[in-house]
């Protein structure tokens, strides 16, 4: 049997797709959590070997879970589900070691395939996400610039994204105006929309 951890804030979305995935012969769900923290939390407290994550969390997103859980002893197997498939997170999410990348939209029988798949060892990506990952291209951005970028989409001002990346607000703009430089554009507002659009966020 492989063992399953099922992380979701959206309640709703999360039960339902736990009874269709205990309806699979192979697959068990031995956890849920609503929260990035919570799935930390019911990874270690259960001998996980897949953990399937929703990309939008509170309190930590699902690439931040996924990034420690990887590093775990023994390590737990990730795959992402979202709504959000911008190229950039993929990428993000390759780089760190995630294996499996899907919409919300897939299929009970997709989501299994891929769990399968995950826990063998292989990657199981959504093609058409991957397509929209190379048509992006390289992402010229570091991970940090990005993360600062995208507290700076949601309007936050430097302080603010300072005290929240954990970060000086001097280091916070030198982040920025490296990001302002690296994709072209003429301030942080119109970096945003850019890497947004390529995405590189």
């Amino acid at each position: 049997m492989i063992r399953l951890l099922l992380a979701d804030d959206e309640t709703l979305f999360r039960d339902a797709l736990g009874t269709l995935l205990g309806l699979q012969d192979d697959l068990d769900v031995i956890a849920q959590a609503a929260s990035g923290p919570e799935a930390i939390a019911m990874a270690r407290a259960h001998r996980i070997d897949v953990a399937v994550l929703d990309l939008q969390m509170p309190g930590a997103d699902g690439i931040a879970v996924a990034e420690t859980l990887l590093a775990s002893t023994p390590p737990v197997a990730c795959l992402i589900v979202t709504s959000h498939g911008r190229p950039g997170y993929l990428k993000r999410a390759l780089e760190l070691g995630v294996r499996g990348f899907l919409p919300k939209t897939a299929s009970a029988g997709v989501l299994a395939e891929a769990i399968r798949a995950v826990h063998s060892g292989a990657r199981y990506v959504d093609p058409e996400l991957a397509a929209d990952a190379i048509a992006a291209g390289a992402n010229p951005l570091s991970a940090r610039e990005a993360d600062v970028l995208e507290l700076a989409a949601q309007g936050a001002p430097v302080d603010e994204i300072a005290a929240r990346a954990h970060l000086s607000p001097g280091t916070v703009r030198n982040y920025l105006s490296a990001a302002v430089a690296k994709t072209g554009a003429a301030n942080r507002h119109e970096a945003v929309h850019l890497a947004r659009d390529r995405g590189w966020i």
